[in-house]
């Protein structure tokens, strides 16, 4: 795989660090030619990373990184970090104000799963595909 079909980046473990990410995969959605793909990919990658900034216990100097990988007919967007811990799908509550990030996640992927990566703790990803097109 060359350059030009993935975007890596690490962040900080921040909040600021999901606008910045989401620019990101924006720009190489459009550079891709995926723009159509652009609103829930860029909800997903929300989701994604702010689960890693919120829930990710590891120490503060470990950073979060992004992949986000042209596939034939779309991306996949990965998030690791570095807690072993592994996200679980909530019910979302109506009344409440958070836990519907993996639910929103599962909705809008065409699969996603929680994986290894090398080193400490662990790959979330989500695969979003063009409307229609081949697999």
């Amino acid at each position: 795989m060359n350059e030009a079909e993935q975007v890596v980046r690490r962040w900080r473990r921040e909040a600021r660090c999901v606008p910045a990410a989401r620019a990101a995969l924006r720009k190489a959605l459009a550079d891709w030619g995926l723009a159509e793909l652009e609103g829930d990919a860029l909800l997903v990658a929300s989701e994604l990373l702010t689960n890693a900034v919120r829930h990710a216990v590891a120490p503060r100097d470990r950073e979060i990184e992004t992949r986000f990988v042209r596939l034939a007919n779309g991306v996949r967007v990965e998030v690791h970090d570095a807690c072993p811990v592994r996200p679980v799908v909530r019910v979302p509550d109506e009344a409440g104000d958070s836990g519907r990030g993996l639910y929103l996640v599962a909705a809008l992927a065409d699969r996603w799963a929680v994986g290894e990566r090398v080193g400490p703790g662990k790959r979330v990803w989500a695969e979003l595909g063009v409307k229609g097109a081949p697999r």
